[in-house]
């Protein structure tokens, strides 16, 4: 073999132990020393240059992106093979610009792999454009090159121009098949992937399980268990696949079965059905799973977590993350940090919020915007206002985004302070950000709580009048409370009469504003259309009550009452508790076990005979638990 001789100039700074990369001490037998390789400039290398692409690559993968460019720079005759690894090597490292600077070099020399490298490479950071403008212009394109740009434009949500790319490929192999299908399958065009899969001369496992994913998202459940019944191979990933389609389709007895009929499970095996049961409210099935699960990764614990906040059960949640917290060799991870410091949020729990932001505070998620809005979410629940907007300000001072900004006009929302997130949405609209249906969930919010009832039906206005976001039930929710705490309850109730179909949450904000200004005619129609949808529903029977004895209506009111009674309803009791230095103080509609109950009761007695001669108002009813 031909040996070239290279002359470094400069020192390597780096020691390798002796037995640390044998494979690599192999390939520079000259520079062994006392167990150690160092790089001098009075050293000369015979070196091959297979062995050094391999050393130049290595540096690379440690992230020693610098001193595998001095080594580069230090041979005098390179190949196209050492061109393309130091290419390759910038765009792992994330250094794109670094990377087409060489690409460009007079002297560079590249192939079809270096180009498809900096093509992929500009898919990868989400430069589209630029990764087309490299694709048109090479000279030279194979099958890898063309299966690169089709799956930039999937990745990219431009499923069109990957379908039209791969109407014109020249060639195609079994991944520029599978790419495709994917790409279809995936943004809800199954008839046309399963219109290219029954083209197909040839498939594999992913091709089949592609189909069934696909089949099993649009709802098609019984074509994609007819599909993998007739796969000729299946894998784990196979059989997930179908598990987590019959989840997805709340079909969860025919999950649990091909579960106990897999014939080996891995880890998203047993996550896939923990997920489904929580999915579709078995809590209990769940638990039971994750008890069984021989072994657990950081994603099954946020499960059960996440399982136990959408409950209403947050202070589980606290414990299943204490229980993580014990377990060595797991570590929480984004999702695991959110979802605690909601739980945290539900709760007021600021000390638990404060200590999981110390936790946060260690770690490298100190600087995700998720966490960071969630932490956000946490101190304005407990009531830190400010303490929320100096970590917006602060926090994500370099890094705000959507998600931030909207973090922090919930906030503002929760709190009332309905001109303060007027000026925020105003503020992120000038820098460019811009709303989507999330944004005016708290913006409409934000202006009812604080009374602002012309500049929430301007802003719901606006929602309309922008075709890019689909006005929501939540919207609607917000619109129909502005009005009824506006007291424009006749038009709240037009505004439902035309919408094609109205939830339990858009009927129940009409009905509690019809509740506050005691309108019984618009009450008994809205309460009559929630319980076509909702006949056990306690609540709406205890707001029909209230709202008959608010305007004097007594007899009325004792009726709804006792068909209540006589349907058996029990409205779960009111709840709500203070931290007081380190001891929850809890209170619960009707119970009197508290300690202080006596003393609590003269005080409320007392704070209601200061609000009357203050001219308030206060609700009497609020102090029927208070009198003895």
């Amino acid at each position: 073999m031909m040996k070239t001789l290279y002359h470094l100039s400069f020192t390597f700074m780096h020691v390798y132990k002796l037995n640390t990369h044998p494979r690599i001490i192999n390939g520079f037998p000259s520079l062994l020393s006392y167990g150690s390789i160092r790089f001098t400039s009075t050293i000369s290398l015979s070196v091959d240059m297979k062995r050094c692409n391999s050393f130049i690559s290595m540096l690379c993968k440690e992230g020693k992106i610098d001193d595998a460019r001095k080594l580069f720079d230090e041979i005098s005759e390179r190949d196209i093979g050492l061109w393309t690894t130091m290419i390759t090597g910038y765009i792992k490292c994330g250094m794109i610009k670094e990377a087409r600077k060489l690409f460009e070099r007079v002297d560079s020399k590249k192939n079809v792999v270096t180009w498809t490298a900096m093509v992929s490479g500009y898919i990868k950071f989400n430069q589209i454009k630029e990764a087309e403008r490299l694709f048109c212009e090479m000279p030279m394109r194979n099958v890898v090159s063309w299966n690169t740009m089709v799956d930039g434009y999937a990745r990219n949500g431009q499923t069109q121009l990957a379908l039209d790319l791969f109407r014109r490929m020249p060639e195609r192999n079994l991944v520029s098949w599978n790419t495709i299908i994917t790409a279809l399958a995936q943004c809800g065009r199954i008839e046309d992937a399963q219109r290219l899969f029954n083209q197909m001369r040839e498939r594999d496992v992913v091709s089949w399980t592609t189909m069934v994913t696909g089949l099993s998202k649009s709802g098609r459940i019984g074509d994609a268990r007819a599909l993998f019944d007739r796969m000729p191979v299946r894998n784990v990933v196979s059989w997930n696949a179908m598990i987590t389609g019959y989840a997805q389709n709340r079909r969860l007895d025919e999950a649990l079965e091909l579960f106990e009929r897999m014939p080996e499970r891995d880890m998203p095996s047993w996550n896939t059905m923990i997920t489904g049961f929580i999915q579709n409210g078995n809590l209990n099935s769940a638990q039971k799973l994750f008890d069984e699960m021989p072994r657990k990764n950081v994603i099954t614990w946020t499960a059960m977590m996440t399982g136990y906040v959408q409950h209403g059960l947050s202070e589980e949640a606290l414990k299943i993350f204490n229980k993580l917290q014990a377990h060595d060799g797991l570590k929480p991870n984004t999702g695991t940090f959110v979802t605690v410091l909601g739980a945290c949020s539900d709760l007021a729990g600021l000390t638990e919020g404060q200590q999981i932001h110390q936790l946060i505070s260690k770690t490298v998620f100190q600087d995700s915007t998720y966490v960071v809005s969630a932490l956000i979410n946490m101190y304005s629940k407990c009531g830190e206002l400010h303490i929320a907007r100096k970590m917006f300000d602060d926090g994500l001072l370099s890094q705000r985004d959507l998600i931030s900004w909207n973090g922090m006009i919930a906030a503002y929302a929760h709190h009332g302070y309905g001109k303060e997130a007027i000026n925020l949405y105003n503020e992120m609209q000038e820098l460019g950000f811009q709303a989507n249906d999330v944004t005016f969930v708290g913006l409409l919010t934000a202006c009812s709580h604080a009374g602002l009832v012309e500049e929430g039906l301007k802003y719901f206005d606006e929602l309309v009048k922008r075709r890019c976001i689909q006005v929501r039930e939540d919207h609607y929710a917000c619109l129909i409370d502005l009005c009824g705490r506006a007291g424009r309850l006749k038009e709240a109730y037009n505004i439902i009469e035309g919408l094609k179909e109205a939830s339990l949450s858009v009927w129940g904000a009409l009905l509690a504003g019809c509740n506050v200004h005691g309108n019984e005619g618009i009450g008994k129609l809205v309460a009559k259309n929630i319980l076509k949808i909702e006949p056990e529903d306690a609540g709406t029977y205890l707001s029909l009550s209230n709202m008959y004895a608010s305007i004097g209506k007594w007899k009325e009111a004792a009726n709804v009452r006792m068909k209540m009674k006589d349907k058996g309803l029990k409205k779960q009791p009111g709840c709500s508790w203070i931290e007081v230095g380190s001891t929850v103080q809890v209170f619960v509609v009707g119970d009197k076990s508290h300690y202080q109950f006596e003393q609590l009761g003269y005080l409320l007695l007392d704070l209601h005979r200061k609000m009357k001669n203050a001219g308030d108002r206060p609700d009497d009813d609020f102090l029927v638990g208070a009198i003895f």
